[in-house]
């Protein structure tokens, strides 16, 4: 289970960060508190897998342990990319062809789902819907599966992208065709919280053109 980082721990993979390996005394040295607490810290995100340890040895005795950051943890700083993001949306409505700019977000929203879609292993629609979950939940954004239905719906209880979104409903549409080309299936926006719902709902069925069906064709000036 994905834990958010504490602060403590973040000082900790900063610290690994620069010096590419450091030991227990190492990082307590450098950050002023006890072997005791640095080894919680380390724990904590061995748990986690931001770090591994590896043994070395100088001399007789025991050996020591030093910790490195794996690829985990060398994604958990600097990952607030939401400048860039917003940038980056910003260039792909000033694309004026709508034809190129739907074509762009399309292949966009595919790549995404490229990233993922190797993660959730092949099975029935309600197990591929709990691995989604479990993924999303990586990314502290919580999903949530209602089978109280004839068919299961996929409820998005936050917004990966709250800013974009505001800006222009295109992202919702970008986020529907990742979710079709996740589950490999069709799935159509039931809710949008930018309609005032409670949360944004991806249903089995055809694609309609709600929550960023014509912002995909012609920049919208919705929450600019």
């Amino acid at each position: 289970m994905n834990q958010e980082l504490l602060s403590g721990d973040r000082e900790v993979l900063d610290a690994i960060r620069k010096r590419r390996a450091m030991t227990v005394a190492d990082l307590a040295k450098q950050l002023g508190v006890t072997g005791t607490a640095v080894r919680q810290r380390l724990n904590r995100l061995l748990a986690q897998d931001c770090i591994r340890r590896e043994s070395c040895r100088s001399g007789r005795g025991r050996p020591t342990h030093r910790y490195l950051l794996t690829a985990k943890g060398r994604r958990s700083a600097g990952a607030n990319f939401s400048d860039l993001a917003m940038a980056l949306w910003q260039e792909f409505r000033s694309i004026r062809d709508p034809g190129v700019r739907s074509g762009l977000i399309g292949r966009v929203s595919r790549r995404l789902a490229s990233i993922y879609s190797g993660k959730v292993p092949a099975g029935s629609l309600n197990e591929k819907m709990d691995s989604l979950v479990e993924l999303m939940a990586e990314r502290q954004i919580p999903f949530e599966v209602d089978r109280g239905a004839e068919l299961p719906v996929l409820h998005a209880m936050a917004c990966p992208y709250p800013e974009l979104a505001e800006l222009d409903r295109g992202v919702c549409a970008m986020e529907r065709e990742f979710v079709s080309e996740v589950l490999g299936e069709e799935v159509r926006l039931g809710q949008c919280r930018l309609d005032g719902d409670q949360c944004c709902s991806f249903e089995l069925g055809p694609r309609r053109a709600r929550g960023g069906g014509p912002s995909m064709a012609a920049p919208s000036n919705e929450g600019a």
